[in-house]
């Protein structure tokens, strides 16, 4: 779905009702230690393609001056720690940095946010991006954590 092997570990945590991967979390370290930054992944065509669309038409812009700072800058912080929580308990190498999509600031891809949302996250960036796609018709989802 991706158009690319994965890097990573990841297991499907959101699907369609019809059984279709939407969401995928991914390990925080490739097998080579590589750090993996971003946690959770919108791999759905449909919903990666509408969530593209308001992105090429200033979504990240809206999404920045709705979403206070502050509330932004927690999003990353509680996406970091549940991130790092999975890192295996000896790990020396690089850690993953940064929060959702991997920025440490701001928004950088509503995808990323979106993907956290669905996963279970408390994601003000995602709501904001859900509410910007209402009306549009979306595949419905089951998220499946564990």
């Amino acid at each position: 779905m991706l158009g690319r092997p994965l890097m990573v570990d990841a297991a499907v945590v959101v699907r369609r009702r019809s059984g279709e991967p939407v969401v995928i979390r991914n390990h925080p370290l490739a097998a080579d230690g590589t750090p993996m930054p971003t946690r959770y992944w919108l791999v759905d065509p449909e919903w990666r393609t509408a969530v593209s669309r308001l992105e090429s038409s200033g979504g990240v812009r809206g999404a920045e001056a709705a979403v206070p700072e502050d509330v932004v800058a927690a999003t990353h912080a509680s996406y970091a720690v549940e991130r790092d929580g999975a890192l295996p308990a000896d790990h020396e190498g690089p850690r993953p940095s940064g929060g959702v999509g991997g920025t440490r600031q701001g928004v950088k891809c509503l995808h990323a946010h979106v993907a956290y949302l669905l996963a279970g996250g408390d994601d003000a960036v995602g709501r904001w991006t859900m509410a910007q796609l209402e009306g549009v018709a979306l595949p419905p989802v089951v998220a499946e954590l564990a």
